[in-house]
C-alpha cells in the first residue's frame, strides 16, 4: 500500500488547464474518449491504461495545432510560470493531460509509471512527455528523462527538452545546463529558444563555449554568431583581444554580435574596443541592437 496523497493544487490546476484548451478544440467524441481515459486512469485500477492511452492519443484526438489564443498562452503562463506551448498538438496536450490524471500524491510511484512509459516510448511520444515536464509533478523524480532527451541525436527530441521548455533552467545542474548550451550550437540549432540562457551564463561555460569557436576556426568552419551572447559577460583579455578583432575586421551580424558581447564584458579595454565603433556603442545603448537582433 502506497502512502498516497491527493494530488496537489498545481497538478490540478494543470489538467484544469488542459482540459479546458481541449474541450474548445476536440469533436465530442474525441473529448468523450480523453475524459474516459483520464476517469479510468485517475482511479489507476488499470495500471496498464496510461501507456495504452498515450500511444493511442493521436489516433484519437488528432495532430492539430493547439494554437493557443493570447488570452488561453496568459492562463497558461499564470497557471504554470513561463509555459511555452509555442509549436504544441492536440495530442500532445492531451498526452500531458493523461500522464498528469496518472498522478494521485505518490512522486516515486508517478516517476515510476513514467519511466515505464518512456521505456517503449516512439518519437512523438518523447516529444510530447518531454514537453510537458513543465507540467509534472515531481520535478527532481524526472531530471533524468530531460537529460536522456539532450542526449538523443534526434533534434527534434533535442529541442523538445531545450527550446522553450522552463524545465532545464529550473532543474538542470550547471554541467547539464553547459553541455545542453554547447550541443544546441553543435547541432546546427539556436540559442534564443533557451529559457534562462542569460541568467544562466557561466564562466565555465564562456571558456567552453570560445574553445569550441577556435576550434572550429581552425577547422575552417563557421561559428554561430549566437556563441558570443554566453562569453561577452566573462570575457577575459584573450577573448576580449578575438572580439575586438571580430569587431574591427567583421560585418554585419558578426560585428553586431562582437559589440554585444563586448558590451557586456567589465573590462576597460572591452569598452575602449566598442567605443571604436559609435553607431554600434549606440545602437545598444538606445536599445535598438539586442541579442534579439542576432541570428
Amino acid at each position: 500500500m502506497t502512502n498516497a496523497k491527493p494530488a496537489s493544487p498545481q497538478t490540478e490546476t494543470a489538467k484544469s488547464l488542459l482540459l479546458g484548451w481541449l474541450s474548445a478544440r476536440l469533436s465530442p467524441e474525441a473529448f468523450g474518449w480523453l475524459e474516459q481515459q483520464v476517469a479510468v486512469i485517475s482511479c489507476g485500477e488499470r495500471a496498464q491504461q496510461l501507456g495504452i492511452a498515450v500511444g493511442l492519443a493521436p489516433r484519437k484526438v488528432g495532430k492539430a495545432d493547439l494554437d493557443l489564443t493570447p488570452s488561453e498562452r496568459e492562463d497558461g503562463r499564470r497557471a504554470r510560470k513561463d509555459l511555452d506551448t509555442t509549436g504544441w498538438s492536440v495530442d500532445q496536450a492531451a498526452r500531458s493531460l493523461l500522464v498528469l490524471a496518472s498522478f494521485k500524491g505518490d512522486e516515486a510511484a508517478f516517476a515510476s509509471g513514467l519511466d515505464r512509459i518512456f521505456v517503449s516510448a516512439e518519437i512523438g511520444e518523447q516529444i510530447a512527455l518531454l514537453r510537458g515536464l513543465p507540467l509534472f509533478p515531481a520535478a527532481k523524480r524526472v531530471v533524468p528523462h530531460a537529460v536522456e532527451g539532450v542526449r538523443s541525436a534526434m533534434q527534434p527530441i533535442f529541442e523538445a527538452v531545450a527550446h522553450r521548455n522552463p524545465f532545464p533552467r529550473e532543474e538542470f545542474s550547471e554541467a547539464q545546463w553547459n553541455q545542453m548550451v554547447v550541443k544546441t550550437l553543435f547541432i546546427g540549432s539556436t540559442l534564443a529558444p533557451i529559457q534562462g540562457l542569460d541568467e544562466r551564463r557561466n564562466p565555465e561555460l564562456a571558456l567552453m563555449l570560445f574553445d569550441y569557436a577556435r576550434e572550429r576556426r581552425a577547422a575552417g568552419r563557421p561559428v554561430s554568431h549566437e556563441l558570443w551572447r554566453c562569453v561577452g559577460p566573462f570575457a577575459g583579455a584573450r577573448e576580449v583581444g578575438e572580439l575586438a578583432n571580430m569587431l574591427a575586421n567583421g560585418v554585419g551580424m558578426e560585428a553586431k554580435a562582437a559589440a554585444l558581447a563586448l558590451s557586456e564584458c567589465p573590462l576597460p579595454e572591452a569598452r575602449s574596443a566598442l567605443a571604436a565603433t559609435p553607431a554600434l556603442s549606440a545602437a545598444i545603448g538606445n536599445g535598438h541592437l539586442t541579442w534579439n537582433d542576432i541570428v
